[in-house]
């Protein structure tokens, strides 16, 4: 009795092709990797514009508005955390990492926008 698999030995052509099985799960990673990246996107693009838009209503406005300050400071900390969770769920971890850095370095600043208001 023998313990080896009877098989027959590969080619230098088996093993550089790809099955359609493959193919398709590459096509799927890269459209889901393109579904990421732009809902993290339109999570920056409303970062950027939200929080932009109330800081200045909040020191520029006709009356001092705190609670838009107040507001912007909330939302220049969660929105990146959004964009991290998106990320980090379907699997990419150093965007999800690069968007914990930047909330975390978002901090500071929603700190000194709370006590302006």
């Amino acid at each position: 009795m023998t313990l080896e698999i009877e098989r027959t030995p590969l080619s230098r052509v088996d093993v550089g092709l790809r099955s359609a099985s493959e193919i398709r799960a590459d096509r799927r990673a890269a459209a889901l990797r393109t579904e990421v990246a732009l809902k993290v996107a339109l999570v920056t693009l409303s970062w950027l514009v939200s929080v932009s838009l109330l800081v200045g209503w909040g020191v520029t406005g006709p009356e001092r508005q705190p609670g838009a300050l107040l507001l912007a400071a909330l939302l220049a900390v969660v929105l990146p955390f959004v964009g991290a969770v998106i990320a980090t769920r379907h699997g990419q971890f150093f965007l999800g990492g690069v968007y914990v850095v930047l909330t975390l370095a978002m901090v500071l600043p929603a700190l000194s926008l709370v006590r302006a208001g």
